[in-house]
């Protein structure tokens, strides 16, 4: 399992991701969730990927192939980037056919893969978008300017009380923290490293607010340990129950 978030705030946007992709009795596997393309100056994309592992990877090497390739149809040919979260569902389904024909596969295998595709093309806002293991997808709105995908329940109810469209970029990285870290209390199969990042809207080149947060890391020891005593003493300072009324 995994956890991954992304935020459009009027600022620009706010990728979380975790790194664990294993948490067996007598193994931990990591690997990034986060990739990033751009062409400087004229585009940027961050992808997050949750899912089959050998799924994800395949579509972001296609993508990364491509890109070197110059096909037809690629990120940095893209006129709009609701065109590239289509690309990448298409590249989705495809990789999954692939999984699925070989050599009929265990019984249970899932080989579906989700993802959050965000980023700015020059001349158009910046854009979020989910796309399921179907290849369909959604966009964020006004209302829920938010998107996560994978072990999605624990971390959303501090996004849904504190992420509005003028929070500012760096509440709204603190918030991805502590969302991820509410779904690695209830979920050992997330963990970290855990990645962050802001892109600023109309930045269009590389530069970006990117942490990454070991296990050990003091600002992340810091943060988790905040938020469970503050949490504890704003429960305690909640109004008591009144005196129940007798029953007849």
């Amino acid at each position: 399992m995994t956890y991954c978030l992304a935020i459009k705030i009027d600022e620009g946007l706010v990728f979380c991701s975790d790194s664990r992709t294993n948490a067996g009795a007598d193994q931990v596997s990591t690997y990034s969730k986060m990739h990033r393309f751009s062409v400087e100056g004229d585009r940027q994309l961050v992808i997050l990927s949750a899912g089959n592992l050998a799924t994800s990877q395949a579509v972001v090497s296609q993508i990364e192939r491509d890109m070197q390739a110059d096909t037809d149809f690629h990120f940095g040919k893209a006129e709009y980037l609701e065109d590239v979260a289509d690309y990448i569902g298409q590249l989705s389904l495809e990789q999954q056919k692939k999984f699925l024909d070989d050599d009929s596969p265990k019984a249970g295998y899932k080989p579906g893969a989700s993802f959050i595709v965000g980023g700015q093309i020059k001349g158009s806002p910046v854009e979020l978008f989910m796309v399921y293991p179907q290849g369909n997808h959604i966009r964020t709105s006004e209302q829920h300017p938010f998107l996560q995908i994978g072990e999605t329940k624990y971390g959303k109810p501090i996004l849904d009380r504190i992420i509005r469209n003028d929070t500012s970029h760096e509440v709204a990285m603190r918030c991805a923290l502590v969302s991820t870290d509410s779904t690695m209390r209830s979920n050992a199969t997330v963990g970290p490293p855990i990645e962050v990042m802001f892109y600023k809207a109309d930045s269009l080149d590389e530069t970006a607010i990117y942490h990454r947060y070991e296990e050990s890391d003091p600002y992340w020891l810091t943060l988790r340990k905040s938020w469970d005593d503050e949490i504890r003493k704003a429960f305690n300072m909640l109004p008591p129950l009144e005196d129940p009324v007798p029953r007849d």
